[in-house]
């Protein structure tokens, strides 16, 4: 693996928990933060698949508005189903 290095500031306060955390866990801070960085990447790509598929839903049952949802909700609730 090919690796880049470069600089970056952080608070102090975050540094010193920083350094706690890899101690713990017997890494380097170099270790951490690429961890930390793959974690979000990860997440972030995990939301945007959900916000996807929710806006591919809403598509399909024309949905526009916070209203819609509410009122998809309510029949739901009251027996009248959407297909």
């Amino acid at each position: 693996m090919q690796t880049q290095t470069f600089n970056i500031a952080l608070p102090i306060d975050l540094v010193t928990q920083m350094d706690l955390v890899a101690r713990s866990e017997y890494r380097n801070r170099s270790e951490l933060i690429r961890e930390a960085v793959r974690v979000y990447i990860d997440k972030t790509d995990r939301w945007d698949r959900i916000f996807k598929a929710g806006n591919k839903i809403a598509n399909k049952m024309n949905i526009k508005s916070d209203e819609d949802i509410d009122r998809i909700v309510l029949e739901y609730r009251h027996g009248k189903k959407r297909n």
